[in-house]
């Protein structure tokens, strides 16, 4: 038989290689090279054999002598940058893309390559237009499509995305990778159905993909279906345990449904195996502060911060949290403010535009309340009566609302609206815009520095008064907001004012406006009647109670024989950890009861097991302090030196009962010894502080809409002056 020239065996190896058979094209590529050492297409394909093995050094050896041999070989650069793309060298790769791309300018797989490579460094402009450019050579080049969905979604210009995915699939039925990037761009922008559908066919075309089961997870996480999620996370490490992000996933997963402890470590295990995860850092911090260390969960937020300073939403976790540290006072609070401020909202201030909204002073006024928690969550609750009772000749009402999945008290919210925009899936700056277009009076942030706030959108003043309500009584820290609300006793007049970015206006007597969720529910008798001891209560978030106040209820438990105290906790280590300490203190283990988190009714049925609620410092109850009195459960607090430390003051007295609020923790355990050696007066006030509650300005919704309403018109006065 005669021998196969060097083109002949090059030609069948193609043929090979064309059809899967890796073992024979390479056999072949190797005797090509015997005889011509430097043939650059048995070096270069050799290499990208070397590529689909996984063994990038080697293919970059080979596809590098490739082209030292024909500098003139576009292919060869092509392949080249995708190697050196995955093994992490992107300045490498896009550099090989644009080589291949100078020696062939109409080479399509290049610009999407190059598109890809440069949306993974991070700039995004040039990666859409990459990718927009191999389109144009070949419009049926369907990764060319799924990249530019990436760099779409990476600028979060969703509708545009998901077009892009949708046609990827269109001319590739077969592209799991597409499908699981449709998935993310659907959950992202609130589609969770279609998320999850698409993440299953993902996984249906290719069993085997852990990106595709973790992102399945993400879409069953904000949908509420933790159990499920949980379970796709579990697969998607079983396909891949070192995979980071997946364990990160898991720990969110693990920590929406309680369980701390199990999320503190799924957090670490992210950590362990990317050390330079900021995101990790980050929900390590949140789940280290709900099981109240906070000084834990601020060393993990500023560990995510050194890695990743510009991330404002960790930044937030971390301003947020020292609110509930007995370390840090007004002043150090302040300071945290200001450097936020200075990092994440200064840099915006260029996108501030100009307002040319009428600067009629008594005209009828656009209000635009923005949250993410138009949900059953304390904002909503607090938020209903003052919706319900707004002027509508004086002020039309818009909601701009960042929330994934609406529920009842989402309906009824948006029933008292004017106008509802969804904001979700929404970037700051589209969503900014929206509010411009809408020409917004004032625009009122009801979220500060917790989850999922959009104080960026506030960053670039979309409307010309801004103003910081609800959330939590204290500052933004930024210069874009020109008011914040409190009232007489969470801000005495006389208080520094410097401590906060915005002008303080005070409401003429109370920051809340209380209304019941369930009405109907009932006090009921003194427990300590029945149970022949009294039960003190706390049914705040556990990470309000801190080593200073475990102190002063150990020796209140001390003083008062026999007394119990119920907390509410969710499982975890943490429990142990105080029913120690208080054995410690000389307090015995069986006096310490704990709640976890329950629905609505069982909740407030927990209040008939309550003689005393105890307020915690240094950020006391606000929610909890109006639903223990409204379930005749007087309120025992201590008045701070900040003003979501002067909650219990501002509601105990508008309430007709500020002799509970002390002045110094001595004075704060006597109150609450007082009140339970004297079961008749216990009795008193579980009879009467419901009526009182209704009677007060705390319960008259129309008259503290009025007073929010004459604050509006004044700083809109202001503002009309001013021009």
């Amino acid at each position: 038989m005669p021998q196969l020239t060097v083109e002949q065996t090059l030609q069948a190896a193609r043929q090979h290689h064309q059809a899967g058979h890796l073992p024979q094209a390479e056999a072949l590529y190797r005797q090509i090279l015997q005889q011509q050492p430097h043939h650059a297409d048995a070096l270069h394909l050799l290499g990208v054999i070397a590529h689909q093995a996984g063994r990038h050094d080697i293919a970059v050896d080979l596809i590098g002598r490739a082209v030292a041999v024909n500098p003139n070989y576009p292919e060869a650069y092509g392949n080249l940058g995708m190697v050196l793309q995955a093994q992490g060298n992107l300045d490498g790769a896009i550099a090989a893309f644009r080589q291949a791309i100078a020696l062939n300018p109409n080479y399509p797989e290049a610009y999407s390559n190059l598109g890809h490579a440069l949306h993974s460094q991070g700039q995004m402009d040039a990666a859409v237009a990459a990718c927009r450019q191999a389109i144009a050579l070949m419009p049926n080049h369907p990764q060319a499509f799924g990249n530019l969905g990436n760099g779409l979604f990476s600028q979060g210009r969703l509708d545009a995305s998901i077009a892009a995915y949708r046609q990827a699939i269109a001319l590739n039925p077969n592209y799991p990778e597409a499908y699981n990037n449709l998935g993310n761009a659907l959950r992202a922008q609130g589609q969770l159905d279609a998320a999850i559908a698409a993440c299953r066919q993902a996984i249906a075309l290719k069993p085997g993909f852990p990106e595709a089961h973790s992102n399945l997870g993400n879409a069953l996480r904000a949908q509420g279906q933790l159990d499920a999620a949980i379970a796709a996370y579990r697969q998607a490490i079983a396909l891949k345990p070192g995979f980071p992000e997946a364990h990160n996933n898991l720990g969110n997963a693990l920590q929406s449904q309680g369980q701390l402890d199990a999320a503190i470590a799924a957090y670490r295990q992210a950590i362990a195996l990317k050390p330079n995860y900021p995101g990790a850092y980050g929900n390590l911090g949140n789940a280290l502060h709900s099981e109240g260390q906070l000084e834990a969960a601020v060393t993990a937020y500023r560990q995510a911060l050194a890695l990743s300073p510009d991330n404002a939403g960790i930044h937030s976790s971390l301003v947020y949290t020292l609110h509930f540290h007995p370390a840090y006072d007004a002043r150090t609070l302040a300071g945290e403010h200001r450097l936020w401020n200075l990092r994440h909202a200064e840099p915006l201030n260029k996108f501030i535009p100009t307002h040319p909204n009428d600067r009629s002073p008594e005209r009828r006024l656009r209000l635009g309340y923005l949250s993410p928690d138009f949900r059953n969550h304390p904002v909503g609750r607090f938020l209903l009566p003052l919706l319900a009772h707004h002027d509508k000749s004086r002020f039309e009402v818009l909601a701009y609302a960042q929330v994934p999945v609406p529920d009842e008290m989402t309906q009824r919210l948006r029933s008292y609206a004017d106008g509802w925009r969804n904001l979700v899936g929404l970037s700051d700056a589209q969503a900014a815009e929206l509010i411009r277009q809408d020409q917004i009076d004032i625009l009122v942030d009801l979220s500060m520095h917790t989850a999922s706030n959009r104080l960026l959108v506030f960053a670039r003043k979309p409307a010309p008064v801004q103003v910081t309500y609800l959330a939590y009584c204290s500052s933004t820290g930024l210069e874009t907001i020109d008011y914040r609300l409190s009232d007489p006793y969470l801000d005495p007049p006389g208080m520094d004012e410097s401590l906060y970015s915005e002008r303080t206006i005070r409401l003429p007597e109370t920051y809340w406006c209380y209304q019941p969720i369930d009405p109907a529910t009932q006090a009921g008798p003194l427990p300590a009647l029945a149970q022949g001891h009294i039960t003190f209560g706390c049914l705040n978030n556990f990470y309000k109670v801190t080593a200073p106040t475990l102190a002063a209820w150990a020796r209140l438990l001390r003083v008062v024989p026999d007394s119990h105290l119920l907390l509410h906790a969710q499982e975890g280590a943490h429990r142990q950890q105080v029913r120690d300490w208080f054995v410690r203190q000389g307090v015995a283990a069986l006096r310490i009861q704990f709640a976890e988190r329950m629905p609505m009714a069982a909740y407030f049925d927990l209040y008939r097991r309550i003689d005393i609620a105890l307020d915690p410092f240094p950020y006391g109850g606000g929610t909890t302090t109006c639903d223990a009195l409204w379930m005749g459960v007087p309120v025992v607090s201590l008045v701070g030196g900040t003003a979501v430390g002067r909650s219990g003051l501002s509601i105990l007295s508008n309430v007709g009962v500020p002799e509970l609020a002390a002045r110094a923790e001595e004075d704060y355990v006597r109150i609450a010894a007082a009140l339970a050696g004297d079961l008749p007066r216990l009795g008193r006030l579980r009879a009467t502080l419901r009526q009182r509650m209704a009677q007060s300005p705390l319960m008259d919704a129309p008259r503290f809409t009025r007073n929010i309403e004459a604050a509006y018109r004044q700083m809109w006065r202001t503002w009309c002056a001013a021009g």
